[in-house]
C-alpha cells in the first residue's frame, strides 16, 4: 500500500507529487547537494494545496511529505518514492519523522510567534540528509503578521526545505505568498470512494459506511467521525428535525438556544480531558508538586495557557456549530432537489418522508431564501456576530421562507 492510497478521489494531485516526489528524490540521490532542483524539475520549494473542507488536503500534504522521506530500497530499481513501508514514511505517517513538522492549530488564528518558530526551525539542514518538510495545515488562520513573517522563508527558501502549505482557496493565503507556490486543487471526493476507504481502512460496515459517506457528501473525515461516533450521530438527527419546530416564534427562539448549548456541550466535552492534562502537564514541568502551590513567578504563564485553552473552547465551540449548519443546508438542499424534480442522490435518505412533504409544501424560491439564511449566519458567525444572535435571526428567516 502506497502512501497515495489514502489521497481518495484525486488521481491527477496524486499523479502530479508522485512525479514530483521522484525528481526530489533523483536530486537527493544523484547530487546529494544543497543545491537548488533544476529548471526542468517537477519538484519546487513551496506548495498550496487547496480544496473544499474534506477533500483531502492535509491528508495530500503528509503523503507526499512521506514520499520525500521515503527511503525504500526499492527506489534503486526504479519504484517509485512513497512505498508507505519504510522508516522514512512509516515515521513522516504517524507524526514521528525528525525532518517533517506538521502545523495545525485548535485556535482562531496562528500568530507572528509561532510562526517564526516555524521559520526559524526551516533553515535547519535536514537530520536525515533528505528534505526538511514543513506542512501547514492552516494556512488560512495566519494572521497579516504571520503572513508576513512566512513571506521571507519562501521567497528565500533554505536549500533542502520544503513547505506545504494548505487552505481552502487561494484567496485564504496573502498573494506574495501564493504566487511562489506551486498550487493543487483538490476535489470533493465521490461518495463511493469515501464508503470504501470507510471499509478499508476503518473497518465500518458496507451499509453504514455508504449511509455516512452520503450524509457527508464526500467529507472523508467528517464521514469517518459519524460512522463511529454515536454521539456525532444523535447530534445530526436533532438538526435535521429542526426545520419541524420553527412553525412559531417560540419554537425559533428555543431551537436556536439548544443549537447553542449543543455545540457549547460538544466543546466542552472535548476540551475538559485536554485542557485538564495540559494544566497537569504544565505545573509539573514548572516544578509545582503534586496538589500543592505554584512557584513564584509562575502566574503568567499559566494565565497564557488558561487563554489559550478559551481561544480553542471558542473555536471548538463554531466549528460544532457550523457543522450543524452544514447539515441543515444539505437537509434544504435534498428538498430543492425534489421541487425541482432533479435526478440528483440525496444526502438525508434516513429522512425521505420528511423531505417529500417540505417539497410539496413549500416552493423552491422559499426554499432558496431558507439556504441563503443558512449562509448568513455562518458568515456573521464567521465575522463574530453573537452566536445566538446569528442563530436566533437564521431560524426565524427559515419560518418566515
Amino acid at each position: 500500500m502506497t502512501v497515495w492510497d489514502d489521497v481518495v478521489g484525486q488521481e491527477r494531485v496524486s499523479a502530479q507529487l508522485d512525479a514530483a516526489a521522484r525528481d526530489a528524490d533523483a536530486l537527493v540521490t544523484a547530487a546529494g547537494t544543497d543545491a537548488p532542483p533544476p529548471e526542468a524539475s517537477k519538484m519546487t520549494h513551496a506548495w498550496l494545496f487547496t480544496g473544499p473542507p474534506g477533500s483531502g488536503r492535509s491528508t495530500a500534504a503528509r503523503a507526499f511529505a512521506a514520499a520525500l522521506q521515503c527511503v525504500s530500497p526499492d527506489r534503486a530499481l526504479g519504484g517509485a518514492p512513497g512505498c508507505g513501508f519504510c522508516d522514512g514514511c512509516h515515521t513522516s505517517l504517524v507524526g514521528t519523522h525528525a525532518d517533517v513538522e506538521v502545523v495545525r492549530t485548535d485556535l482562531l488564528s496562528i500568530g507572528v510567534k509561532e510562526t517564526r518558530d516555524l521559520v526559524r526551525r526551516a533553515q535547519l539542514s535536514p537530520a536525515g540528509g533528505r528534505w526538511q518538510v514543513i506542512v501547514l495545515e492552516d494556512a488560512d488562520r495566519l494572521t497579516e503578521g504571520a503572513g508576513n513573517v512566512l513571506l521571507k522563508a519562501v521567497e528565500e527558501p533554505a536549500p533542502r526545505t520544503v513547505w506545504l502549505l494548505c487552505a481552502p482557496s487561494i484567496e485564504d493565503v496573502l498573494p506574495t505568498i501564493r504566487s511562489r507556490c506551486r498550487h493543487l486543487t483538490l476535489r470533493t471526493p465521490p461518495v463511493d470512494a469515501v464508503a470504501d476507504v470507510l471499509m478499508r481502512r476503518d473497518g465500518i460496515e458496507p451499509e453504514a459506511a455508504a449511509a455516512a459517506a452520503r450524509a457527508t457528501q464526500g467529507h472523508i473525515g467528517r464521514a469517518r467521525r459519524l460512522a463511529t461516533d454515536e454521539r456525532a450521530r444523535a447530534r445530526r438527527a436533532a438538526v435535521l428535525k429542526l426545520p419541524l419546530r420553527v412553525e412559531e416564534i417560540g419554537g425559533c427562539l428555543r431551537a436556536a438556544q439548544e443549537l447553542i448549548d449543543s455545540a457549547g456541550e460538544d466543546a466542552k466535552q472535548m476540551a475538559e480531558e485536554l485542557d485538564t492534562k495540559e494544566t497537569e502537564e504544565l505545573k509539573a514541568a514548572l516544578g509545582a508538586a503534586q496538589g500543592g502551590r505554584m512557584p513564584r513567578g509562575t502566574a503568567g504563564v499559566m494565565k497564557e495557557l488558561e487563554d489559550k485553552q478559551k481561544r480553542r473552547r471558542t473555536r471548538t465551540q463554531r466549528d460544532s456549530l457550523d457543522l450543524a449548519l452544514i447539515d441543515l443546508t444539505g437537509l434544504y438542499r435534498d428538498v430543492l432537489a425534489l421541487q425541482l424534480g432533479s435526478h440528483l442522490a440525496l444526502a438525508n435518505t434516513e429522512v425521505q418522508d420528511m423531505l417529500q412533504r417540505m417539497a410539496v409544501g413549500t416552493s423552491p424560491e422559499s426554499t432558496l431564501r431558507r439556504i441563503e439564511a443558512i449562509g448568513a449566519c455562518r458568515t456573521a458567525l464567521d465575522r463574530n456576530v453573537a452566536p445566538l444572535l446569528a442563530v436566533e435571526a437564521m431560524t426565524v428567516a427559515l419560518r418566515a421562507g
